[in-house]
This record gives C-alpha cells, sequence and structure tokens, in this order.
C-alpha cells in the first residue's frame, strides 16, 4: 500500500504536516505570494510550497511545531541541502524560472498563533542562515 501508512501516528503527523501547508499558503497568499506549486517532487526530494511574487521565486520550507525555535531548529543542514538540490530540479524544469531571483523560505506553523515567516533563510547549497 504505497503512500498510505497503517500507523495512526505517522497518519497524524502527515495530516498536521498539510493543514500547516495550508495555513502557510493562505498566509503568504495573503503577503501577495502566488502559489506555482505545492509538493513538488523531484528525485532528491520534495519542496513544499514554490511561491512566486514579482520578481521573486521562493522555495518554502514549512514546518509545524509548538514554538519557532524548534521549527527553525527542525529545518537541519542536511534538509537545507536536500531543498537547495530539489530547487535546482524544478530550475532545470521550468527555464523560464531561471531568469528570476530565488531565495528560500522557512514558514514555521505554531499553535494559536500566526505563521512565523523566515526570508532568505538559507542559500546556495543549504548553507545555514
Amino acid at each position: 500500500m504505497r503512500g498510505r501508512t497503517a500507523d495512526p501516528r505517522r497518519r497524524r503527523a502527515e495530516q498536521a504536516g498539510r493543514r500547516a501547508e495550508a495555513i502557510a499558503l493562505w498566509y503568504l497568499r495573503l503577503k501577495l505570494y502566488r502559489l506555482v506549486a505545492r509538493r513538488y517532487r523531484t528525485p532528491v526530494g520534495e519542496i513544499d510550497l514554490v511561491m512566486r511574487r514579482g520578481r521573486s521565486l521562493v522555495f518554502v520550507e514549512v514546518k509545524q511545531r509548538p514554538d519557532e525555535a524548534a521549527g527553525l531548529d527542525a529545518v537541519t543542514a542536511k534538509s537545507r541541502a536536500r531543498i537547495s538540490r530539489a530547487a535546482g530540479h524544478f530550475v532545470a524544469a521550468h527555464p523560464e524560472a531561471a531568469r528570476l531571483d530565488q531565495r528560500f523560505d522557512i514558514v514555521v506553523a505554531t499553535p494559536r498563533r500566526l505563521p512565523v515567516h523566515l526570508v532568505s533563510a538559507f542559500g546556495e547549497g543549504g548553507a545555514a542562515w
């Protein structure tokens, strides 16, 4: 059974992640970002949201955690590198994207608070912020 899991904890975590992505998407739309792709899958990993605002193409990693610090800590050097490689695949598949400014943002969804949007959270090769 591919794509589905019988583990209830895993299923709840998946649902929470989807909710966090929906919250992040609407929050960014309120900030006048436009959705380009959602859950963009590549052979090297997935990008939660690809957004555009003006001349900027933004690759967004979404985390749902109890607080902002835990959300930022969850984006490790390994995950930054994975997201950077996936972004390279996106740009290769969409040549028009190469003409845009590109950056990596993080949105942390926390309970009973507005999401935290960290702009330009990391750069080329997954370097730390």
